[in-house]
């Protein structure tokens, strides 16, 4: 039977966790992913209301985006912004446009919340449709050697990051 999917996402809840660590090792193929999520969980820069999930009408959480704290290490200091890392759809559910919706979704719930800027390391041919530059056009450079076409950012307003250059420190 076909379910379909409730079109928003929601914050995460302590039964969802399992089912978050379920689609992402599915997504992903190992356990990285849902390791870094625990990692994230544990600390400060976890924002627990920027952990969504969706979920179908029977309940199966079919996609997860986290979104937590970093910072942008400049000449005169720091810079608060926010990680999209990572984001995961159960695979019988991709290239349907639930992992579009749910970054869109996510993207506006960072606004909402404030945050003017995200940073992701991610596939270069999907997330500049949502507004993702290279990283370095701004002068924003990744802690670790990674290919610049894969480390973008994301302005929630235009300029909000301009005169702001330096690396990102993960937690």
């Amino acid at each position: 039977m076909l379910y379909l999917i409730v079109d928003f996402a929601t914050a995460e809840h302590k039964v969802d966790i399992p089912k978050i660590k379920e689609v992402n090792d599915l997504a992903f193929g190992q356990e990285n992913e849902a390791r870094l999520i625990e990692g994230v969980r544990k600390s400060d820069a976890f924002i627990p209301e920027l952990s969504l999930v969706a979920e179908t009408e029977s309940g199966d959480v079919i996609r997860h985006i986290l979104f937590s704290r970093i910072s942008i290490k400049t000449g005169g200091g720091s810079e608060p912004t926010l990680a999209l890392a990572p984001m995961a759809v159960k695979p019988d559910w991709q290239i349907k446009g639930v992992g579009s919706a749910l970054v869109r979704d996510g993207l506006n719930r960072c606004i909402e919340a404030g945050f003017g800027s995200v940073v992701v390391l991610g596939h270069s041919k999907f997330y500049p449709r949502f507004g993702f530059i290279r990283a370095s056009t701004k002068g924003i450079h990744p802690p670790f050697e990674i290919p610049d076409e894969a480390f973008m950012v994301y302005e929630a307003v235009p300029g909000q990051l301009d005169g702001i250059e330096g690396t990102v420190q993960y937690p």
